[in-house]
């Protein structure tokens, strides 16, 4: 049993939500554009990073997390949400 895995399995909680959040975005945003948003905010992150944030494989950092709910205007609690929608 892995210590730091949420209870889906997952290596983070908030995959999901900002990948439904990036998908809703109009016009739709790309991991790529993802990426160089959270760059413009001073935070590494390539497509591939996104790539596994979402698809669970990535841990996320309390910095990525502040980002991620500033670029999709939401609050970390929502992303933190395991509720789809």
């Amino acid at each position: 049993m892995y210590k730091n895995r949420a209870s889906n399995g997952s290596n983070n909680i908030c995959g999901r939500r900002v990948r439904a959040l990036r998908l809703a975005l109009v016009p739709r945003v790309s991991q790529r554009a993802l990426a160089d948003l959270m760059q413009l905010r001073g935070i590494d992150l390539d497509k591939n990073a996104i790539q596994r944030i979402e698809c669970g494989k990535r841990f996320v950092t309390d910095i990525e997390l502040k980002a991620f709910a500033q670029i999709f205007r939401t609050t970390t609690d929502d992303l933190l949400s395991e509720e789809e929608g």
